[in-house]
């Protein structure tokens, strides 16, 4: 009897557990099996979970990639301008061996036709070895090894609130599929709030040399180069967008203004060398990054500035060439000093 009990309570649980599996797997919030099922949405609001499966599962021909400047973007912007259709590769740091990682990723059975790729300064000197893992990223999500998913398949956050979340938002108002990972709508984007984010340094720093980030300078250039040379048949799109006046005036009083200047005007000349990659420069739009009111801190704006980016980008305006790129570079590194020096 008791031998009984005990073998019927195994088979019980051990029904139970596959039932568990089977509907995180029918359901895949976090898409690493498959895109949506026929009638839900793409809810994606959790890029360090999402961001990997929809790489693999979806259908798409383009790429909204860069760190969480680019999670404002509207897919269906894109969609509608260059006739593709887009999901976003983001990354919150934004560090070129990281937004290379799921360029990757991507690569392995898709063939985008576009990748639109926002370089942050930043980026041109982090290092040149990915940092999923030290950031303590879910690696079983990234990984193909489905026996190591059990932290996916036996978690209460995903059967009583990803997946409900995800229902919820196929079925109830008007979620709009093309604002994955937006963020703008929690925010406030005013002066104060900007300001009142923003610790200016007492000091100014002596400037450091140009170089002084040559050697990962190098290495994340040969990333970026690598990426556009192993895919012809893709069209790169660069830009850098437009960080607010209270970053460029830590660049001056940090010191690192003139190495920031001279990173990207060395990654403007590889990449210019390539017919398939075109680079465009919005961040010395005076107009944008002098009024705070577009801020919530130093570097995030609003997605009226997002709209305007991508505005600019789908006419292909403010685009760098070999003959340009120097001269508007110099200019940013002028009006770096200028805010720094006049910073009121």
């Amino acid at each position: 009897m008791e031998r009984k009990f005990i073998r019927n309570f195994f088979i019980r649980m051990l029904i139970l557990l596959l039932a568990v599996i089977a509907v995180v797997v029918v359901f895949d919030p976090f898409y690493q099996y498959h895109k949506p099922l026929p009638g839900l949405k793409a809810v994606l609001t959790d890029k360090e979970y999402q961001c990997i499966g929809t790489l693999r599962n979806f259908d798409y021909d383009a790429l909204i990639v860069g760190s969480s400047v680019c999670e404002n973007y509207n897919n269906g912007w894109f969609d509608t301008a260059f006739g593709c259709t887009s999901i976003k590769a983001i990354r919150s740091y934004g560090a070129t061996a990281d937004l290379c990682y799921l360029l990757d990723t991507a690569y392995e059975e898709h063939d985008p036709k576009y990748v639109f790729y926002n370089i942050d300064p930043s980026s041109l000197s982090a290092s040149t070895e990915p940092t999923y893992v030290s950031t303590g990223c879910p690696m079983y999500l990234y990984d193909r090894n489905v026996f190591n998913d059990y932290p996916y398949f036996f978690n209460k956050d995903v059967l009583l609130e990803k997946i409900p979340y995800m229902l919820a938002f196929s079925f109830i108002g008007d979620y709009d599929e093309g604002n994955s990972y937006n963020w703008a709508q929690w925010k406030n984007f005013n002066e104060e709030t900007a300001t009142g984010l923003y610790i200016r340094l007492d000091e100014i720093s002596p400037m450091q040399p140009e170089t002084a980030n040559a050697k990962e300078l190098a290495g994340n250039i040969a990333l970026l180069t690598s990426q556009v040379e192993a895919h012809p048949e893709t069209t790169f799109k660069f830009f850098f967008s437009p960080y607010s006046m209270l970053w460029w005036d830590n660049a001056y009083r940090s010191g690192e203004l003139e190495a920031v200047i001279y990173n990207e005007k060395q990654a403007i000349r590889a990449l210019l060398a390539y017919d398939n990659a075109e680079i465009y420069y919005y961040q010395d739009d005076e107009p944008v990054i002098t009024t705070l009111d577009n801020y919530m801190d130093m570097i995030h704006f609003s997605k009226d500035i997002n709209y305007y980016i991508f505005d600019k980008l789908s006419k292909g305006e403010e685009r760098l060439t070999e003959e340009n790129y120097e001269e508007r570079l110099d200019g940013m590194r002028e009006l770096g000093y200028q805010i720094g020096k006049n910073y009121p």
